[in-house]
């Protein structure tokens, strides 16, 4: 009983928490939303964060993709950090708020972080006269969220702050263009000039004739295709030799050019000995 009562009481105490702080918990995602993401996985999340905030273009668009990240990944933080379902919507309503004075307030980072600053007063005193509204996290959870955002937004301010503000190119992923075609030489129109058109594209495409069509000749029996001229048989220049013929002509060739190189070689010798014997008859006198 007593540990029903405790489960009851600390019910209630959600329930009422909840209900004060209502104007920040609840101004970027609703309870049903906040609940709704907490069943899903990290991939589920992200499906879902995609129908709420509405981001279709997530796949194209670099600045849609970005934001998406953002959310997913604080979403996912804060989920590991086990915090309450109404902290889980305070936290996205401060990510939201961050973001929102870098994009639309054009904030600097000193003036973000002053931003930030201000909304977390009052966090661990009861009925602070400078409270944030967020009074529903503790010290260390301030503390931790403090140290993720600076890891997160504040450490990459300048690349969101070039994501917001800068103009891009946008990239031509497509072109029309309106291409007249060469009428063909049969038309009633004359055809280019070969001066016109440069050579390779003249001979590839211009001045190939199309093939005629087979003439027919019409007959008394119907009609009959013109017989096309038989394509003439190669010759082979070894006909009317036999296996002699060729091994004789082959010995007489073989047998020309050695005596040429015996001649050659004998020549080169005789001149070699006649070196050496100059040599040898000069030592001789020495």
């Amino acid at each position: 009983d007593k540990e029903k009562e405790k489960e009851g009481g600390g019910a209630q105490e959600e329930d009422k928490m909840i209900k004060e702080d209502d104007t920040m918990a609840w101004k970027f995602l609703s309870a049903d939303q906040i609940n709704t993401l907490l069943e899903q996985d990290i991939a589920g999340v992200q499906k879902q964060l995609e129908l709420f905030l509405d981001l279709k273009q997530h796949k194209t668009s670099l600045k849609e993709a970005v934001v998406l990240d953002y959310y997913v990944s604080g979403f996912w933080w804060a989920k590991e950090m086990d915090f309450a379902a109404v902290q889980m919507a305070g936290f996205m309503t401060l990510l939201n708020l961050l973001l929102e004075n870098l994009g639309n307030q054009h904030m600097t980072l000193v003036e973000n972080i002053q931003e930030l600053r201000r909304t977390m007063a009052g966090i661990g005193q009861r009925h602070s006269e400078k409270s944030g509204g967020f009074e529903f996290f503790t010290v260390d959870q301030a503390k931790a969220i403090i140290s993720y955002l600076e890891i997160s937004l504040f450490q990459h301010y300048a690349l969101y702050e070039y994501l917001f503000h800068s103009p891009r190119e946008e990239l031509v992923i497509g072109d029309e263009n309106v291409v007249e075609l060469i009428k063909p030489a049969d038309a009633p129109f004359p055809a280019p000039l070969e001066e016109g058109l440069p050579c390779d594209i003249y001979s590839t495409f211009t001045a190939l004739i199309p093939a005629a069509e087979d003439v027919v000749e019409e007959t008394e029996g119907g009609i009959q295709l013109e017989e096309q001229p038989e394509a003439e048989t190669p010759i082979d220049p070894l006909t009317g030799y036999c296996m002699d013929d060729v091994k004789s002509v082959l010995g007489e060739v073989t047998t020309t050019m050695i005596s040429h190189l015996q001649t050659e070689i004998t020549e080169k010798l005789q001149m070699q000995e006649e070196v050496f014997s100059l040599r040898i008859e000069k030592l001789k006198k020495a």
